[in-house]
């Protein structure tokens, strides 16, 4: 989606922008919090435990986040180092936030004598609500954009919207299996790494324009593309996830912590 002349400023107080993407961002924050507090608690996890992980996956998830874009646009940010912070403008990979975010729950898993599957599960909502949000938030500052489509009414796919329908239907999916699973210790979120792996391998980047790999193959009627290395990395990522899941299946709830 393009929508030429669109600002991606929500309005300014002097010198301070605030931009959509920096509001999304915070707004997925704390709905996340929400969420994972609530949900914490119900496995009667501290509340100050609780904060103490938010903070550190929020931090080791935008600093991983941000890490995997730069080093998958490396030629562009070598030429302008200085852009590598402004996170406020774009620029963070879903995949280097799951593993930051992962990293730093483990510190404060392994910190309080806790496993780190006891955290993954709290997580899965905010992750795919943020996904939504950030999505959303793509649309201001054109980027993340389908390909040029000849045989639709549109220019080309509105990739963001895809975007936040993967968002939407990880996070029905979420609710519905959450009422349907007893021990829910890593299977919640393991099962989202699958669905999530899948949807953004086969909708999302099949119609995102991004740079392709291997065998590259581009139809310019339909406006897919084949193959990006999210593409590349799919297959690996949906094994991964079967065999974590069939790990986490193994894995007792966790008991009653005061």
């Amino acid at each position: 989606m393009y929508i030429e002349g669109i600002d991606p400023v929500l309005f300014s107080l002097g010198p301070l922008e605030i931009r959509w993407y920096g509001l999304m961002m915070a707004l997925s924050f704390l709905i996340g919090s929400y969420f994972f507090i609530k949900n914490g608690k119900e496995k009667r996890i501290s509340e100050n435990l609780l904060f103490n992980t938010i903070f550190a996956v929020i931090i080791s998830g935008i600093i991983g986040a941000r890490l995997l874009f730069v080093l998958t646009n490396l030629g562009f940010y070598l030429q302008n180092p200085l852009l590598i912070i402004r996170i406020d403008q774009g620029g963070l990979a879903f995949y280097g936030a799951l593993l930051g975010g992962v990293i730093g729950g483990w510190v404060i898993a392994h910190l309080n004598k806790l496993r780190l599957h006891d955290f993954l599960d709290l997580a899965v909502p905010g992750l795919s609500i943020g996904y939504m949000l950030v999505r959303f938030a793509n649309i201001f500052n054109q980027e993340i954009l389908g390909r040029p489509a000849e045989l639709f009414t549109f220019s080309r796919h509105p990739a963001q919207v895809y975007g936040i329908l993967i968002g939407l239907v990880c996070l029905a999916t979420h609710f519905f299996l959450s009422r349907r699973i007893s021990r829910r210790t890593g299977v919640l979120f393991w099962a989202f790494i699958l669905y999530y792996s899948v949807l953004r391998g086969v909708i999302e980047e099949t119609f995102r324009e991004n740079p392709l790999y291997l065998w590259g193959y581009i139809s310019e009627n339909w406006g897919v593309g084949f193959f990006t290395l999210t593409h590349l990395a799919t297959p690996p990522l949906v094994i991964f996830a079967l065999w974590m899941l069939y790990r986490a299946k193994k894995i007792p709830d966790l008991q009653v912590r005061d």
